[in-house]
């Protein structure tokens, strides 16, 4: 037991002294830390035990574990919390037309790819990816891995998936269906969500609100190639939306026009 202590105690002050870790090479879950002050095994040796109860890395992102993603009533004592989160969206345009043209086999490889591409960007900035629908995904930046620059990590993620995704993308598009292409829409909104478990049938944790909905709302209108920024997290990362075209925007189920400033992929 001694020697599991001071394992732990010397993989905690590893894991809060430095720059965060690459996406799944943290030792301990991050989500954990930041959220209880719990230093959970999730690399190395001191690791095996908890596997053996099924506490393993979540598939939300790597550097956290499945007491974040599966049992958040316990890790915060409630049912739901309100939260200064950034939540983006992101979808492929001219799925729909070109899911009707090509088989499920090179349907499937293109929506693996994307899913793929958009997960390693938003690990890399500390998100997770809270849900995938299909050729779309929801991010939460701020929960449960703390990060105060939340805004800003929203858009460098999307700066990302744009380009990581849009040559990759095409090159499949091409090979299925000469003369498509395709590209990515991403809409962005920060402001506080709910977080908690919303289901008696599922035990992981979303983000529910308003700013969930307008962030959507705002990957709906945003074009291939585009990143929709709402004027709040452009507020909050005025660095990265410098310069960047201003769009006024009706959005479904909200009454007031809404300002986005406008990235496009570089």
């Amino acid at each position: 037991m001694p020697a599991i202590v001071d394992g732990l105690r010397e993989m905690t002050t590893e894991s809060t002294s430095r720059e965060p870790a690459s996406h799944g090479s943290a030792r301990i879950c991050r989500g954990c830390w930041d959220q209880m002050h719990m230093p959970i095994p999730i690399g190395g040796p001191l690791a095996l035990p908890f596997r053996a109860f099924g506490i393993t890395r979540s598939k939300m992102n790597p550097d956290i574990c499945t007491i974040c993603e599966r049992s958040f009533q316990y890790v915060k004592k409630q049912r739901q919390i309100t939260v200064d989160a950034t939540i983006l969206f992101a979808d492929i345009r001219g799925f729909t037309d070109l899911s009707e043209r090509i088989e499920a086999v090179q349907l499937s490889e293109i929506v693996s790819l994307f899913q793929d591409r958009c997960a390693q960007a938003i690990w890399a900035h500390d998100g997770i990816v809270n849900k995938q629908m299909g050729d779309g995904l929801m991010a939460i930046f701020n929960f449960p891995i703390v990060r105060k620059d939340h805004a800003a990590a929203a858009i460098r993620a999307a700066q990302e998936i744009q380009r990581n995704c849009a040559a990759a993308l095409n090159g499949l598009a091409l090979e299925a269906l000469p003369g498509r292409t395709l590209g990515v829409g991403v809409g962005i909104h920060s402001g506080e969500v709910q977080i908690g478990e919303f289901s008696s049938f599922r035990s992981d944790f979303t983000a529910i609100g308003g700013v969930v909905n307008q962030a959507a709302r705002l990957e709906s209108r945003a074009a291939a190639g585009e990143i929709l920024v709402s004027a709040e997290t452009a507020a909050n990362a005025p660095d990265l939306a410098a310069g960047a075209e201003t769009r006024m925007l009706a959005l479904k189920g909200i009454e007031q026009p809404v300002e986005a400033r406008v990235l496009v992929k570089h």
